[in-house]
């Protein structure tokens, strides 16, 4: 039986509360490999065994997510009335209550679809800003038929490579973020592999490549990287770093490119073979069923595979595209984030600079248009001249401390971490002597719960945020069930404080660096603390401190929504439009 992680609880319980507060169109932000397929089936589930007669609209771009969001519907709801329209997959269920489509398919046929109550929109960055193109046409039409439809995007990366972040601008789809979960912090907890990332002798040199709509122009691109020697010399590195690895992908700068990579493999005895846009659907069905069964140990590509593709066994990940989008960059990395049955990391080999380009994906800030190709910013390791982010407080790879406030830029690199502490590490446990909570008040904000731990001589705080809205209302949700079970959650400050005095109090908790000041990320309470013992985690350790049910199938409603707040126009719907049967 299926069972919701606690941050896809927490995912969840989030777009409840957004939607009783507002009425825009909110993100959900999920890495790659972090279960969004079951989060959006999850979240149907409960909306249509609350409101069943809603409809709901599922719609992607591509055929191989279409067909995996409705396999794990089906799996957490058997009977669920799901269908799929999309061309690709030789379906088109029109009528079906929840429908799974794509974007290709449908962007013509909206009075076909007809009356939606919802739609959540899968690989949401990748809808262009611009008014014109086939998703925003078709989700105009949409709202024409239902004018108090809600959106509802999906992404592990919540930005644009020519319009910054999705929720910015003037055209912005979206209106704001009502959940994220970082890459760091699932790996921490388990549900992600850790990434780790070693940068090549060979470097392909983009000096001179044009730039255009925000992105190395493809063919000068290609022209420049796609170099005999220069093959030769990557493709040997991958050889060597990969020979205790299983399962290789080799992102490349066009399709000659990677048809010479994957030559270049199968000279040197490794079998690979290309996948492309418009290779053949069973052909690329059958490559991808052989790789993942291990008869072929590398697959070079050229504009496909960053999205859609589930493949756990990935261990190595070679980067020979350069390129200047941000969402392209951690999306690639993503693809050696699954967990996999002997598979302790995943190695990213950059050859293309992308993380000096960007930093580390856990860390990635899209610049904004116009503001220049800087790179991220990072500094040099003086004892073994890795190059790590700026703000890191330790080498990932030798352990070197760094001095306060002294950095050392590096022209060139050997090593590079893909992540901003390298291999993660587990966070510091300390042992809790006294708590103290008091009112915190923010100029131009909302008053919050400050809660002070005392550890030895020294102090540690987190703030509760019970008067907020969204996602920090539910991480405060999260944090006072976890402290006080089955004394319902306060909604202001004052009458938090009336009633710290019945809190359990943590034993331990456990701190990790975030810049100049610590961050608890979990919390650990002794077996006389607590009349259950293991019950007290984190939000990403404890499936009950996420959200208001234990359930495991379904999404739960969580405690104290309110009930006709996401759907608050179907009664005024069906009496306008008659409703949909």
């Amino acid at each position: 039986m299926l069972k919701l992680r606690p941050y896809q609880q927490s995912a969840i319980a989030a777009i409840y509360s957004y939607f009783e507060d507002k009425n825009g169109n909110p993100l959900v932000v999920i890495p790659t490999a972090g279960g969004k397929s079951l989060v959006m089936a999850s979240f149907i589930d409960g909306v249509l065994k609350a409101w069943p007669d809603q409809r709901i609209l599922v719609v992607t771009h591509v055929r191989e997510l279409i067909a995996q969001n409705h396999a794990e519907m089906l799996g957490l709801w058997p009977q669920a009335p799901a269908g799929i329209y999309s061309a690709g997959l030789g379906r088109r269920d029109a009528e079906a209550r929840i429908l799974f489509a794509g974007i290709q398919s449908i962007h013509r046929r909206p009075a076909e679809i007809g009356h939606c109550d919802l739609i959540l929109i899968d690989e949401a960055h990748l809808i262009p800003g611009k008014a014109s193109t086939m998703y925003r046409k078709f989700l105009d039409a949409m709202k024409r038929i239902n004018p108090k439809l809600k959106v509802i995007g999906l992404t592990a990366t919540p930005y644009r490579l020519d319009s910054g972040m999705l929720h910015e601008g003037e055209n912005a789809l979206f209106t704001d973020i009502a959940y994220e979960v970082s890459v760091r912090d699932l790996i921490i907890a388990g549900y992600l592999s850790p990434l780790m990332s070693k940068q090549p002798q060979t470097k392909l040199d983009v000096t001179g490549v044009g730039t255009r709509g925000g992105e190395f122009i493809a063919r000068d691109l290609e022209k420049a990287v796609d170099q005999d020697a220069i093959t030769k010399a990557a493709v040997g590195e991958i050889i060597a770093y990969g020979k205790d690895r299983k399962s290789w992908l080799a992102f490349c700068s066009g399709v000659s490119h990677a048809n010479h990579v994957a030559e270049e493999f199968r000279r040197c005895g490794i079998s690979c073979a290309t996948i492309f846009g418009d290779t053949p659907k069973d052909e690329r069905d059958r490559i991808i069923a052989e790789f993942k069964a291990g008869k072929i140990r590398a697959l070079a590509s050229m504009g496909v595979l960053t999205t859609g593709f589930n493949a756990p066994a990935v261990d190595l990940i070679a980067m020979l595209r350069p390129t200047k989008s941000a969402g392209l960059y951690v999306q690639m990395a993503g693809r050696g984030t699954r967990l996999a049955q002997g598979k302790d990391n995943c190695l990213v080999l950059d050859f293309a600079g992308n993380v000096k380009r960007h930093g580390p994906i856990d860390l990635v800030k899209p610049k904004r248009p116009g503001s220049g190709d800087g790179d991220a910013p990072v500094k040099l390791c003086p004892d073994c001249d890795s190059i790590v982010a700026a703000a890191a407080l330790e080498c990932p790879d030798c352990g070197y401390l760094f001095p306060a406030r002294k950095v050392k830029l590096a022209p060139t690199a050997s090593t590079l971490a893909v992540l901003s502490s390298g291999k993660p590490k587990g966070p510091q446990w300390l042992q809790v002597s006294n708590i103290s909570y008091q009112r915190h008040e923010k100029p131009g904000g909302r008053p919050s719960l400050k809660v002070t731990y005392q550890c030895g001589l020294g102090w540690h705080h987190e703030w509760i945020c019970l008067e907020h809205t969204g996602y920090p209302r539910t991480k405060a949700e999260a944090w006072w069930r976890e402290r006080a079970p089955g004394i319902p959650v306060p909604r202001s400050v004052y009458a938090a404080l009336q009633l710290v005095h019945r809190l359990r109090r943590p034993s331990h908790i456990a701190v990790r660096p975030s810049g100049n000041y610590t961050e608890i990320t979990k919390a650990r309470f002794d077996t006389c603390h607590t009349p259950t013992p293991g019950s007290a985690r984190s939000a990403i350790a404890n499936p009950a401190a996420s959200a208001g049910s234990s359930r495991t199938t379904g999404s739960p409603i969580p405690a104290g929504t309110k009930a006709a707040s996401i759907f608050a126009a179907v009664s005024a719907r069906n009496s306008v439009t008659g409703g949909r049967a």
